[in-house]
């Protein structure tokens, strides 16, 4: 069996359902905040609506949540594949801090060829991270500022359906390892 890596969740694959589709071995660990970064909706998606995107401020007052996630490494190319590496997002790796230990984690983030501030997400897609934060009960101001966020429909109704199937399969939360950590790690 592979080693054990660690996945900053910020966008859709916080929801916990949509994440496990693409790498069943993966538990969730705890909630952690990328520090002077901020999340937009403006990465160009395959299909043409915005996705998530963590953009860097240089504000400390800024912060972008989500959730870690514990998966096998031998998962990680079908996550780089839904996530379109090389295609619109590139890895970045960074430094988790907890009390004792510091962990490496990866996560995506949009080339700025693929940054379009005038796309919106599809509704869908805006609920799966709403539904993801949610599940890892994030700061409740950073969830109403997820919501006031503008999505538009989605005119393929079977790539609607398909998603909305996804958000009422949300797991109860005694299905998963969850914080593992107390509070909120820190990601330098």
């Amino acid at each position: 069996m592979s080693h054990r890596i660690y996945y900053f969740a910020y966008g859709s694959n916080l929801h916990p359902t949509r994440l496990r589709q693409r790498t069943p071995s993966c538990q969730s660990l705890g909630v952690a905040v990328l520090f002077s970064h901020a999340l937009r909706f403006h990465k160009r998606g395959g299909d043409g609506s915005g996705k998530c995107n963590v953009l860097p401020t240089g504000d400390p007052q800024d912060q972008v949540y989500g959730a870690v996630y514990a998966l096998v490494a031998d998962e990680r190319m079908a996550l780089d594949r839904a996530e379109g590496l090389g295609h619109g997002y590139t890895l970045v790796t960074r430094t988790l801090r907890l009390p004792g230990v510091e962990r490496e984690i990866f996560y995506y983030s949009a080339d700025p060829a693929y940054i379009d501030d005038a796309l919106r997400p599809y509704q869908w897609y805006k609920d799966l991270v709403i539904h993801g934060s949610r599940f890892h009960r994030l700061p409740l101001l950073y969830q109403r500022a997820l919501q006031e966020v503008t999505a538009v429909p989605d005119i393929d109704p079977r790539r609607n359906a398909l998603h909305r199937h996804i958000l009422e399969s949300v797991p109860s939360r005694s299905g998963w390892d969850r914080d593992n950590w107390p509070g909120c790690a820190e990601i330098a």
